[in-house]
């Protein structure tokens, strides 16, 4: 047999500016959560854990601050994770 009659074709397709827009948004919130979870992890970590949770305090807060960026560049606003939600959901 050839390798051939094992190939399938998929056609990848690219998401929607809104899909684009709410990963974004899904992104920030979640990256958020993870950034106040470190601190309050921070402030009751023993001596073994303390440098485990500056770190991810650090790049957590590296990564909010680039995704937020990203999004100012899209000029994406609260009012417009709102409408995008909404949009998605009644869909």
């Amino acid at each position: 047999m050839y390798y051939q009659d094992y190939v399938k074709e998929n056609k990848i397709e690219d998401k929607s500016e809104d899909e684009k827009n709410l990963e974004l948004i899904v992104n920030i919130i979640k990256t958020k959560n993870e950034l106040d979870s470190a601190h309050k992890n921070f402030e009751f970590a023993e001596e073994g854990l303390i440098d485990y949770y500056s770190y991810q305090i650090k790049a957590n807060q590296t990564k909010l601050d680039y995704l937020i960026k990203k999004a100012q560049k899209k000029g994406l606003a609260l009012d417009m994770i709102n409408e995008i939600y909404i949009r998605k959901n009644k869909a």
